[in-house]
């Protein structure tokens, strides 16, 4: 099946029985024009926030990624994204460039990306849920943003070369990663730039931690490696440069619950008695970003 046929079939999970009624509801919504900003880490938008506008916020919980301020509402998402922003933003040289965020999510580090003027920003991510949300605040930007529902599979037949690609928070959930590392490779320019953020291990083996059943009561993650390993598969791959730029524990500073979202987050995925492992008894979350060169 071709890319557009993929995407044609993909379309049509906007008619999901959960999905539609939020698609209809942004479809009625009214938007005047407004100003975009970036206010202490958050999306900004001018435009006031009626009571439509926050019923359909509200409908569409939960809101993993952020914050966004609509007027005077605030939507305190799950992770507070302006922390990991602020990590990789010194390292996205874009200006000019086609760039791709993998697994992009509601679009907050798109959004926050067209400050940098790129030529074209491109989003993957296979959530109906996401892409409306993302639809949703777009509605108010009006930014060109294009937003596939295509995962990292499909980098290397979409048929576009990026200068830039994100792939955060993506690479723990697929279970051959080094596969997944070379699709990356492919996308890109000669010369291109791969910001990656996983999850990550301390020792200086070359292993990873392969979790049986639940990883901070997350069920779908393969492999946690240590640096090291990281920095093996990057060179299976075939990737030329390899670099760490930053290294840090995932904290409640970062993760949390809040009303914007349903259920658990990260407070409650940690031993209760000993915060530095996870209710599995492994060791905490801890992410590492790296800077990979084609």
């Amino acid at each position: 099946m071709s890319i557009e046929e993929i995407k044609r079939e993909r379309e049509k999970w906007f008619s999901w029985k959960n999905i539609k009624p939020l698609r209809e509801m942004l479809e009625s919504l009214k938007i005047e024009s407004g100003e975009l900003s970036f206010q202490d880490g958050a999306v900004s938008l001018s435009q006031k926030a009626t009571d439509e506008v926050i019923e359909l916020a509200k409908a569409l919980k939960p809101w993993r990624k952020g914050p966004f301020k609509i007027g005077d509402m605030f939507i305190d998402s799950e992770w507070q994204s302006q922390i990991k922003y602020s990590i990789i933003e010194p390292h996205l040289d874009i200006e000019g460039g086609v760039v791709g965020d993998i697994g992009c999510n509601n679009g907050y580090y798109m959004f926050r990306m067209l400050e940098k003027r790129p030529k074209e920003i491109i989003g993957f991510d296979p959530s109906p849920l996401y892409r409306t949300q993302f639809d949703f605040i777009n509605k108010f930007i009006q930014s060109d943003i294009q937003y596939e529902l295509l995962g990292v599979e499909h980098i290397e037949s979409y048929g576009v070369e990026f200068d830039t690609l994100l792939c955060l928070g993506v690479l723990y959930h697929r279970s051959d990663p080094v596969a997944t590392l070379k699709s990356l490779r492919a996308g890109l320019k000669k010369g291109g730039t791969l910001i990656l953020d996983t999850f990550y291990i301390e020792g200086d083996g070359d292993y990873a931690l392969v979790p049986d059943g639940k990883y901070s009561k997350i069920p779908n993650i393969y492999f946690v490696p240590t640096v090291s390993a990281l920095h093996n598969w990057s060179k299976k791959a075939k990737f030329s440069a390899f670099e760490v730029i930053g290294e840090f524990p995932t904290t409640v500073d970062e993760q949390r619950k809040t009303e914007w979202i349903d259920g658990e987050s990260l407070g409650e995925f940690l031993d209760p008695k000993d915060s530095s492992k996870t209710v599995e008894g492994y060791p905490a979350p801890r992410r590492i970003y790296v800077k990979l060169s084609r």
